[in-house]
């Protein structure tokens, strides 16, 4: 787990390097300060059900990689508070060291799992409320995704469509893991409420839809879940695309946080040869798959690939095609955490990095241009 070595950052400085952070981590520190922005209804309903998705499970992060123990040692707040719940610890750990301009908060709080849809819908509300609050009013520096109950198509919009006007959010938030591929019909509505707001929607690793990761079952072990996330984005990938979303919302981004992006050329290849043999089973893509996903999907550099030469990780991201789809996390406060002096490392071109720490994100998501 890299640490962040202050002297490379003061380094990076004198080389105006400057940074937007797109996946950062904010937790809700406990039930009981969730249920200060819950009706009295959905309290009751907490202390008596707790948080109920697939497989049974009732605590909030069933996996190694998002609960509590799977965070940077250093992440823990003094008084034994959980990483990423204050946001004066955020401040003196990660934005202020890094001279970090602006940060994206995703609360992993696992709305869109829950089987009672209202009951997800109230967590959505009550999560929302309690980021503007105590984030997003208080640290300028700060936006957010709006964390939705993607599962009900109607409830979801009309989460969008209540915060949205707030300009402390700047995205719709997913899980890769959907109950149906993510190009059904049934999250149209989503996706037509995020391009009316210009709005991206952001697919962040994790998630539990009550289907098996693999095609073949459930794995065995953690190592196998964790590297198998990957597929699920490739399948969200192949969903979108083929099943017309980006034909019918032209003007919809979306954003893939902590799913890799070497599996993207291949992948793209894949479709277009597949397309120009099968097009006119789709006839409404008018396009080459790749050309759908070089114009609205962006890709996060968290967890980056680091293969044994430098020059191969140059390669990919030129056989990518464009230099817009990347951009840089770090995935505060999970323990595998990227430190932006551990990134790009070496002989890497200065005008692509720029355009991966900063320009890319900044044009995305239109932030202002600052001096």
């Amino acid at each position: 787990m890299p640490i962040v070595n202050t002297k490379s950052i003061e380094d990076k400085r004198k080389t105006a390097i400057r940074f937007i952070d797109c996946d950062i981590h904010n937790e809700v520190p406990s039930n009981e300060v969730l249920k200060q922005y819950l009706p009295t209804r959905w309290k009751n309903y907490m202390d008596m059900v707790g948080l109920r998705g697939y497989h049974g499970f009732v605590q909030n992060i069933p996996y190694p990689k998002g609960n509590p123990g799977g965070t940077r040692a250093d992440a823990w707040l003094p008084n034994g508070q959980i990483p990423g719940s204050d946001l004066k610890f955020m401040q003196e750990q990660l934005l202020d060291p890094l001279n970090m301009e602006i940060g994206i908060l995703n609360c992993l709080y696992r709305v869109g799992e829950q089987l009672n849809d209202e009951y997800g819908a109230a967590l959505a509300r009550a999560v929302n409320d309690w980021q503007m609050a105590e984030w997003l009013d208080k640290e300028p520096r700060l936006r957010a995704s709006i964390v939705i109950p993607y599962e009900n198509a109607d409830l979801a919009v009309e989460e969008i469509n209540r915060r949205a006007s707030h300009p402390g959010f700047v995205q719709v938030l997913f899980m890769p893991r959907t109950r149906e591929p993510m190009g059904r019909r049934k999250y149209w509505k989503i996706f037509e409420a995020a391009e009316n707001h210009g709005l991206p929607i952001a697919i962040h690793f994790g998630g539990l839809g009550g289907n098996a990761i693999t095609s073949s079952g459930f794995p065995s072990f953690y190592i196998e879940d964790h590297t198998d996330m990957a597929q699920a984005f490739q399948c969200q990938v192949i969903s979108m695309v083929c099943e017309g979303v980006f034909e019918r919302f032209s003007n919809l981004q979306t954003v893939m946080l902590e799913g890799g992006f070497a599996w993207v050329p291949s992948l793209m290849w894949r479709l277009d040869k597949h397309w120009k043999r099968l097009r006119e089973e789709v006839p409404f893509l008018k396009r080459k798959p790749s050309e759908y996903i070089r114009g609205h999907m962006r890709f996060t550099t968290q967890p980056i690939e680091e293969p044994p030469v430098q020059d191969y990780l140059l390669q990919v991201i030129d056989h990518l095609g464009s230099d817009d789809m990347l951009m840089f996390a770090t995935d505060y406060p999970h323990w595998d955490y990227d430190a932006p002096d551990h990134t790009f490392r070496g002989k890497f071109p200065e005008t692509l990095k720029q355009k991966i720490f900063y320009e890319n994100a900044r044009s995305l998501y239109r932030f202002p241009e600052k001096e």
